[in-house]
């Protein structure tokens, strides 16, 4: 069975399909035409050699190497091909099948090389090798749009697995940043955020290869790093974590949401000596995540025109640019900036496990 299947992509079946198909519908055409099949037969017969030498010498060898540079002598070198091959065409139609010249026309006793039946004879050949040409630039054309196609994807999936590359590092920078602070301290906790980070690393390490991955999974790793933040910053932080919808059985891109977490510990841990409230919100709803994370607004730089900025770092950068990748057109990205709070909303698709 899968040397048929295989035997069946080979170019030649296709060729040799098309050929026999087009042979068969003339010959039962100018068969009907005549009233007489068997002369028909003949006489397709004579014709449909020299008919598959001036496509495939047009569409193999002339387009090739005159197409597009040399378009005025490709018309011509073409022109006198199929002119020869019409001339050879009547000769062995005369010699071979009939020697009634121009059959078609009705007319007794005309010359071999009737003007009129040269002309009809070469309108004929130039027929042929445009249907065969036309088939030809159809299947060019569906090639290259198929390995367009694939290009796309091949560098959809590069940038996709550069920007991932890029979060990662990031990310594990500021956890062994957050981790060094609490050896300094000679925290007893350090064991258990050794624990933690291991359990972060392996996530991002092996899950984070996958396009898609549960979204319980993409919870608990999320709630690895909450842990491992309260561990650093104890009773100030106050993180609101709330979950709401089936969450079960569904897939989102791996460390898609961290970024906007990190963000809100960046900008929203800065003012020292206060409370740290920090809100983070997922509802799963019509197949649907919507994701909000809220804190306080931190002093930012001072811009040269005396403005405040809010600096959004390389993580959150590279999430923008892997949403648009991902999802195109279907999702929105809110980043709403008020005077003492800054607040995320992210909605996209969620698919099913």
């Amino acid at each position: 069975m899968q040397g048929t299947i295989s035997f069946a992509k080979r170019p030649v079946v296709y060729h040799t399909l098309f050929w026999v198909t087009y042979f068969s519908f003339n010959w039962v055409r100018w068969g009907s035409y005549f009233d007489d099949y068997a002369y028909s037969f003949r006489s397709n017969l004579v014709e449909f050699p020299l008919h598959i030498v001036i496509v495939y010498f047009n569409i193999y060898y002339l387009m090739p190497r005159l197409i597009p540079k040399k378009v005025t002598w490709y018309i011509i070198v073409l022109f006198l091909s199929t002119l020869g091959i019409t001339l050879i065409r009547i000769i062995l139609t005369y010699l071979l099948v009939t020697t009634e010249v121009y059959k078609e026309s009705g007319i007794q006793d005309l010359p071999l090389f009737n003007f009129n039946y040269v002309m009809a004879s070469f309108i004929g050949e130039i027929y042929v090798v445009a249907i065969g040409t036309a088939i030809k630039m159809t299947i060019d054309w569906i090639q290259f749009k198929n390995k367009t196609t694939q290009l796309q994807k091949v560098n959809l999936e590069t940038e996709l697995a550069f920007l991932k590359s890029q979060i990662q590092p990031h990310f594990f920078f500021n956890t062994l940043n957050n981790l060094y602070s609490l050896t300094l301290d000679k925290s007893n906790k350090a064991p258990y955020t050794v624990l933690k980070l291991s359990e972060l690393m392996s996530y991002v390490i092996y899950d984070a290869k996958q396009k898609q991955v549960p979204l319980v999974n993409e919870i608990k790793h999320i709630q690895n790093y909450l842990d491992l933040e309260m561990l650093r910053y104890g009773e100030r932080l106050n993180v609101d974590l709330e979950i709401s919808g089936d969450i079960e059985g569904k897939l989102i891109p791996p460390v898609l949401l961290l970024p906007f977490i990190e963000n809100s510990f960046k900008h929203g841990t800065r003012l020292i000596g206060q409370d740290i409230p920090i809100l983070i919100s997922l509802s799963v709803k019509d197949g649907r995540l919507t994701f909000i994370t809220e804190n306080n607004k931190s002093p930012g730089p001072i811009a040269d025109n005396g403005l405040q900025t809010y600096n959004h770092g390389v993580g959150l950068e590279n999430t923008k640019r892997r949403l648009k990748l991902i999802y195109e057109e279907d999702y929105s990205l809110e980043l709403i900036e008020g005077e003492e709070k800054y607040r995320t909303i992210l909605n996209i698709p969620l698919n099913e496990n």
